[in-house]
């Protein structure tokens, strides 16, 4: 009877150790075993991954600016304000974290394109055509990283301890003093990992990118875009630009290790 229970958790671990080194390990290892290592200087050194390693860059930068910029609110009223249709609201903000990103290219460009519901009225008003351009490539980078940003912060201000806002509050301080002295200090580590992973999200980000902005190089095409055709023309470039991206993202991992993962 006393041997039965130990079973369960070996056999769990022996499963789950089974899927990490067949769905992760063993791609992960391939990718760099596999990288043309000699060539490494001379495909970083192309003039076309060098521009679509910046366009990345600038993108997802982009990218995580507007989304701090406009999920702070959106995190704080979920947090912070019991208004109806909260659920609905999350709903939405979540959504682009489960629907397919090809699914989120094509809600933009019927949106935003030149006959779309609202591209439509900017091209005829204002002349301004956003489908198949850079700021294209930085609106759908920040469809499927707002999400990111949103939830992490919107956790931290539900767990923050109010007791020192309201504290200040007491003493007369204002919202705004408050929010910039304490609030955001409060939370300034959520900050900061919201804005990795989202950055993270926006860097890696294809299939909205491809269908809303399209695949135009120095314009649209980003690191993403670029490994994609590269695989066509040329296997040893795509490898070893996959690399970056992978390099990225362990970095990232790395930063965030404390917060997510425990200090061990």
């Amino acid at each position: 009877m006393s041997r039965r229970p130990r079973l369960v958790p070996v056999a769990l671990a022996g499963v789950g150790g089974l899927a990490l080194l067949v769905l992760v390990a063993i791609p992960m290892v391939a990718l760099v075993a596999r990288a043309p290592w000699s060539a490494v200087l001379d495909v970083l050194g192309d003039g076309a991954n060098r521009t679509a390693l910046r366009l990345s860059l600038v993108v997802s930068l982009w990218a995580v600016l507007l989304s701090m910029a406009l999920g702070f609110p959106i995190a704080w009223l979920l947090a912070r304000v019991d208004f109806p249709g909260r659920s609905v609201v999350r709903a939405l903000v979540t959504l682009p974290m489960v629907l397919p990103p090809v699914v989120g290219g094509v809600a933009l460009l019927v949106a935003f394109g030149r006959r779309g519901l609202v591209g439509q009225w900017l091209d005829r008003w204002f002349d301004i055509q956003l489908a198949y351009t850079t700021a294209a490539a930085v609106l759908a980078a920040t469809f499927v990283s707002l999400p990111f940003f949103v939830v992490t912060v919107e956790a931290a201000l539900r767990g923050a301890d109010r007791r020192f806002e309201d504290a200040a509050r007491t003493l007369g301080a204002r919202p705004g003093f408050v929010l910039r002295q304490v609030t955001l200090p409060a939370i300034r580590s959520a900050l900061g990992a919201g804005a990795a992973l989202s950055w993270a999200r926006a860097l890696g980000e294809f299939g909205a990118t491809v269908t809303f902005a399209g695949s135009f190089a120095g314009r649209t095409q980003t690191m993403p875009l670029a490994i994609s055709d590269a695989l066509d023309s040329d296997v040893r470039a795509a490898i070893l630009l996959s690399l970056v991206l992978l390099t990225v993202s362990v970095a990232v991992l790395a930063g965030l290790r404390n917060r997510w993962l425990g200090a061990a």
